[in-house]
């Protein structure tokens, strides 16, 4: 079992930056995929960034360029650095672990972007 709690999320300007945490419980890095979706009212959730065990990231083409997703081994917590946001940026950005039939999910963190 693994747990997975986010931190960082809030009330930002447009053009504005947060960074999200997510602190898993035990050391999964090197055998999960780590990765961030997030899910607005009335929409899909779906992948922000991604990250393998082998240390490969992906983008959702809506990001590319304006968030950085990232690891700290040692401190068992993957980074999401969020620059340049945008109103349509505002959803819930939840923590995800994956690894075969394997899936773990955090609470979620709200983002707001709005002036």
């Amino acid at each position: 079992q693994v747990q997975l709690v986010e931190s960082g999320g809030g009330l930002v300007q447009p053009g504005g930056s947060l960074r999200l945490s997510c602190a898993a419980s035990r050391s999964i890095f090197n055998i999960y995929t780590m990765a961030w979706f997030r899910q607005a009212p009335g929409n899909q959730r779906e992948v922000v960034a991604s990250i393998s065990s082998a240390g490969s990231t992906n983008y959702a083409d809506s990001v590319k360029g304006r968030f950085t997703i990232s690891r700290d081994n040692a401190e068992n917590t993957v980074y999401l650095q969020m620059n340049n946001l945008k109103p349509e940026d505002t959803a819930v950005y939840y923590c995800y672990a994956g690894r075969a039939q394997y899936t773990y999910w955090g609470q979620g963190t709200q983002v707001t972007v709005s002036s």
